[in-house]
């Protein structure tokens, strides 16, 4: 499956019949299992239904570093990105690709 930033936004915890969705480096995660993280007032809320990262990258959860943009980042930030992606793939099904 593959999705579109605007489309990906529909999967975000608001509509309790779709899964909560949130995209690293353009793989999409199906978050639906930690919902009570990722969905609506949850900690993590802010990541779902986007690609989140830069802001994982830079332990963020500032609004404007919720995006796919790695511009700039440290190599240290982007070790930090790395581990959040072992976390989610070890944690998360795969459930597709954001679209370019």
């Amino acid at each position: 499956m593959e999705l579109t930033a605007q489309q990906l936004r529909g999967f975000n915890g608001t509509d309790v019949s779709k899964p909560i969705y949130v995209a690293i480096r353009g793989a999409i995660y199906d978050v639906s299992s930690g919902k009570g993280f990722y969905g609506p007032g949850g900690p993590y809320a802010v990541f779902a239904g986007r690609e989140a990262s830069r802001a994982l990258a830079k332990m963020s959860k500032n609004e404007d570093d919720v995006c796919g943009n790695l511009d700039g980042l440290s190599d240290k930030e982007l070790g930090v990105l790395a581990d959040w992606e072992k976390k989610f793939q070890a944690k998360y099904p795969v459930v597709g690709r954001l679209a370019s």
